[in-house]
């Protein structure tokens, strides 16, 4: 069962960072995926870029 406590740890009331995302095509390496939060500045979200690489990615299939 789950409890808002589990959905909201630090309550219902906490704000919740709204992220985005984008894709980064690269010739000679695998793709990536950089998600940053939505609100940052162009100086702020390279410190704050979160990266995925191709063997981060798992099928949706797979997981379900």
């Amino acid at each position: 069962m789950t409890t808002d406590s589990d959905t909201h740890p630090d309550g219902p009331d906490e704000p919740t960072a709204r992220l985005d995302h984008v894709t980064i095509e690269n010739e000679a390496l695998p793709d990536e995926c950089a998600i940053f939060p939505a609100e940052s500045s162009d100086v702020e979200q390279p410190a704050s870029w979160i990266v995925a690489h191709d063997s981060a990615f798992v099928s949706l299939r797979d997981m379900r």
